[in-house]
């Protein structure tokens, strides 16, 4: 019998986590490579010009003027491939079932609370309603047709309220109708929220919440996004 190597996993160096992360954002932008490109060249060639002009003026003046470019210039490639693949990663998960869950879930940072799994499905449809608590207060979201999401956002909502009275209980739908909020602003249009429950409020609501609310472990839960495929992968 072969035993078992106790060695720790050996995660993605962190130019593979890049050219990962790269190939993930093609996906989507295929000119974002090139882009990433220019940004280093011309931060190079600023660098080059600089060591012109600033004396004194010599070869070795203007070798680390143009160094200096080059790593302002991965700076900036950085910061551009961060944000090109946030935004990939919202055109990829936008219409899934389960893209409301995984953005609340991972976006929203420790002032909320919130779950990837659902709190209440259709079955027959997989419309989901999800729940998040906060200081700016209870958020109910949809995601699905927003006519057959009714009933599920109207028991949600009684829900809060029986059990959370006086705090203000938000709801919104994600889609691209008219009142829609699309998945890429829906994690800044929650924390845009003003606060209006003390921690000690939130905490207490949370609980109030959680033990009333009804296990749906049974139904039918989304899986559309396998959050390996549909998260950029970030460099360590």
């Amino acid at each position: 019998m072969s035993s078992r190597s106790s060695a720790p996993e050996k995660r993605p160096g962190f130019f593979r986590q890049i050219r990962s992360l790269v190939s993930f954002t093609r996906d989507v932008y295929s000119w974002a490579p090139w882009v990433l490109l220019a940004i280093v060249v011309a931060a190079a060639g600023i660098g080059v010009l600089v060591g012109f002009f600033v004396p004194p003026v010599a070869v070795w003046s203007i070798i680390l003027w143009a160094v200096t470019g080059v790593m302002f210039g991965i700076l900036a490639a950085m910061m551009t491939l961060t944000r090109l693949s946030t935004k990939a990663m919202y055109k990829k998960i936008d219409g899934m079932p389960g893209a409301a869950g995984h953005v609340l879930s991972t976006s929203l940072g420790r002032r909320w609370v919130a779950s990837d799994t659902p709190v209440g499905v259709n079955p027959r449809t997989q419309d989901a309603v999800y729940r998040v608590i906060g200081r700016g207060g209870v958020v109910i979201v949809g995601e699905g047709a927003a006519g057959r999401l009714t009933r599920l956002i109207n028991d949600e909502r009684v829900k809060v309220q029986r059990v959370a009275s006086g705090v203000p209980v938000h709801v919104f739908h994600v889609g691209h109708g008219e009142g829609d909020i699309p998945i890429s602003k829906l994690a800044a249009t929650i924390k845009a929220l003003p606060k209006k429950v003390d921690r000690g409020t939130m905490a207490a609501v949370v609980k109030r919440v959680d033990s009333v609310s009804q296990s749906v472990t049974s139904l039918p839960i989304p899986k559309g996004i396998d959050p390996t495929k549909a998260r950029a992968p970030r460099p360590r």
